[in-house]
């Protein structure tokens, strides 16, 4: 496999990158060090892999005891009380502070199994499996965990690292078309915040990674996970860096929340987000109207969404992002682009009207 490492001192560990992967279980149970598993996966997974990482986790290895919980599939079941299901297996399964948890699936299954890692017991080992593009590329990767609130996305979890990543892109095989798109968002998002020669190779690239070429795909989750480890190496905790990986996230999360959890995917709200933070860079006069021009582009070529859906309004944008958690003493930082591309900024110093503009740009009501 390729492997990219997240430098973290003591809690440093690998992300294996490969075709195949989930066949070569050493590269698994070199990671597992106590006697029992919990695999926590949902339910379209379940059948297409669990049986899978189980011969992984055991092949060779008859002390081990892999015990599964299959939680409902959708962002829709992010909350408190799917997250209880994984406690309740954990308890019933007795297992103890040397068990592993292993998260199956997207980027759901990861942060709620990462979070119910990070609690049970307070605290027991981890490893994320991805399956999708979303996860592969992004959110199984840096330790960020946790569950969404009725109010708003993500604002109850832990940061809590991984013993290792595996992701085999095999398992993009199954992936619905819609689910591969949303991912692109956040591939699409790497270049345009830190890395202008990805965003130019993605430019070149789109028809082949809409196309699920395995070449330009393996590529493309490689280079995500550089640019992922080492923003997260130098800001593990969010004080300031790491906030950039969130461009589009601030609109994108209150279109989550204010339209439904799973209505659109994360990365089709993070795309009109997106187009939302470069309109308002562009109205700060931050950026020049071509970036807005290629961003515009490029996202529809990925098949995402370049303006919110239609039933959001200025006041359900502002309601849910007073809440955002990059609030500081009351002030809304944003991310938004500045000079040329592959630049950004993190910042709460921006003329507000520029902001007001945009959201009414982009708003019916």
């Amino acid at each position: 496999p390729t492997i990219v490492e997240v430098d973290l001192g003591n809690r440093s560990y690998p992300i294996y990158i490969g075709s195949g992967l989930l066949d070569q279980h050493e590269l698994l149970q070199k990671h597992v060090h106590g006697k029992k598993v919990l695999v926590v996966t949902n339910t379209t997974i379940a059948p297409l892999y669990l049986d899978k990482v189980v011969d992984a986790l055991t092949k060779g290895n008859p002390n081990v005891s892999v015990e599964n919980v299959i939680l409902p599939d959708g962002e829709k079941y992010k909350n408190m009380e799917t997250l209880m299901k994984v406690f309740d297996k954990a308890i019933e399964s007795r297992l103890d502070r040397r068990c592993t948890f292993v998260a199956l699936g997207g980027g759901v299954i990861g942060d709620m199994c990462g979070f119910a890692a990070a609690a049970f017991l307070r605290g027991v080992n981890f490893i994320q499996i991805p399956t999708t593009v979303m996860a592969q590329v992004d959110s199984s990767v840096g330790g960020k965990t946790g569950i969404n609130h009725p109010l708003g996305k993500n604002l109850i979890g832990a940061f809590y690292q991984p013993q290792c990543v595996l992701i085999d892109t095999d398992t993009l095989n199954t992936l619905p078309d819609r689910e591969l798109a949303s991912g692109l968002a956040e591939v699409i998002k790497y270049g345009l915040i830190r890395d202008a020669e990805f965003f130019e190779w993605q430019e070149k690239n789109m028809e082949k990674l809409m196309a699920r070429d395995p070449d330009a795909f393996a590529y493309a989750i490689k280079r995500s996970c550089e640019n992922k480890a080492e923003v997260v190496s130098l800001d593990e905790k969010e004080s300031g860096l790491r906030a950039t990986l969130n461009l589009g996230h601030t609109f994108g999360h209150a279109i989550e929340t204010g339209f439904g959890y799973g209505e659109w995917l994360h990365g089709e709200a993070v795309a009109a987000g997106t187009v939302m933070a470069v309109d308002m860079s562009y109205r700060l006069g931050w950026i020049d109207s071509s970036i807005m021009k290629r961003v515009n582009d490029i996202l529809q070529r990925a098949k995402l969404p370049t303006a919110p859906p239609e039933t959001m309004t200025v006041e359900m944008f502002k309601s849910v992002m007073a809440v955002d958690k990059k609030v500081a003493d009351g002030l809304l930082r944003l991310i938004l682009l500045e000079g040329p591309l592959g630049n950004c900024v993190f910042t709460g110093e921006y003329d507000r009207k520029a902001l007001d503009d945009t959201l009414s740009a982009f708003c019916k009501s």
